[in-house]
């Protein structure tokens, strides 16, 4: 199948130098958490055609799998000298069993090599905290991250779902380049004050589920056609109680988007790309005709007034159901560390 005839634009991610796609792709889905895991071969291709297209910039993690996304990508980057035109991220410190964080040195360095050796590369492009362990300060995780660049292991660093405060912290350690939060329609939190933070920082914005996971696609009905082991059946904004209402919001986009001549998805993943041009979406798919829907959005243009709409359709207040389970978010939101002075780790 043809690329599809949209051109990818490059973007400046951070201030150290790093350059992407201005949309990336988001890998998770092709190993775990929507359903069955997908064919090698399938996934394969569809990496291939993302490159090709221009969509450069791919997202994985060793706890996706876990370890068999970054195997995937390692078995994608072997074939057709992929490897030069990419740039590829990672991330550590959710342990495989998802039930605990990590970001001791050891376990740090562990995790590098053992992310290295799968994907098959010498250097990660960009090595992200996946989620911050609160017993150990920032400023000894980073140090370690720190000694991985001198060695040439990984080129940049990042954070997911840090407190500004935090991110502040690590950045006086070594600059982060990038901080991946969760942005889209329904998910704005952020704006209040971690996306102001890294502003400030030169840090560049990285957005995870932009499309509502999947939300922005298809609404409830989305949610209905889910199979039994796709965990999205079991997050708080697609219960049933919060579904009716939500379903709301999909409609009034989709009535929008009607008026504009794209899809529900396309309008919502535009809206994030209107953030700004330090902000970067990496919509997960499976499909390869999902994949060039989603690169359509770079062609839909949104006014000011447009824009202001759109997120009145979706006011946090009308939002119903958390993100995410109130166990992880408690745990996440709060991503405070104990100081260096504490630290008597090795």
């Amino acid at each position: 199948m043809a690329a599809a005839p949209v051109t990818v634009p490059r973007m400046k991610l951070g201030s150290q130098g790093l350059e992407v796609s201005a949309q990336g792709l988001g890998c998770m889905g092709m190993s775990m958490a929507y359903g069955e895991r997908k064919p090698e071969a399938d996934m394969v291709a569809l990496l291939h055609h993302a490159v090709a297209a221009g969509v450069t910039f791919l997202d994985t993690s060793d706890v996706y799998g876990p370890h068999t996304n970054e195997a995937l990508l390692g078995t994608a980057l072997q074939v057709g000298e992929v490897r030069g035109k990419v740039q590829l991220a990672t991330k550590f410190g959710i342990t495989p069993d998802v039930r605990g964080v990590r970001g001791d040195p050891a376990y740090v360095r562990a995790a590098c090599e053992g992310s290295l050796r799968r994907l098959g590369v010498s250097c990660i492009d960009l090595y992200y905290q996946h989620r911050i362990d609160t017993t150990v300060p920032v400023e000894v995780t980073i140090g370690e991250l720190k000694k991985l660049v001198e060695e040439g292991k990984i080129k940049y660093i990042g954070l997911s779902e840090a407190s500004a405060s935090t991110i502040r912290r690590a950045h006086a350690v070594h600059p982060i380049t990038a901080v991946q939060l969760e942005l889209s329609l329904w998910s704005r939190d952020v704006e209040q004050d971690i996306i102001p933070t890294c502003r400030e920082l030169g840090i560049g914005i990285v957005a995870y589920s932009p499309l509502g996971r999947g939300f922005f696609s298809g609404g409830a009905k989305l949610v209905k056609e889910l199979p039994d082991n796709d965990y999205r059946k079991n997050l708080p904004r697609f219960q049933p109680e919060n579904l009716e209402k939500n379903a709301l919001i999909f409609e009034r986009v989709s009535e929008m988007a009607a008026r504009k001549g794209c899809t529900s998805s396309q309008l919502a993943l535009a809206w994030v790309h209107h953030q700004g041009t330090d902000v970067c979406p990496i919509p997960g798919t499976t499909k390869i005709n999902n994949f060039n829907q989603n690169l359509g959005a770079l062609s839909v243009k949104l006014t000011p007034e447009v824009m202001a709409e759109l997120e009145s359709y979706a006011a946090m207040d009308d939002v119903q159901g958390d993100r995410y389970h109130s166990t992880f978010l408690n745990t996440w939101k709060d991503s405070e560390t104990p100081p260096l002075s504490s630290w008597k780790g090795n």
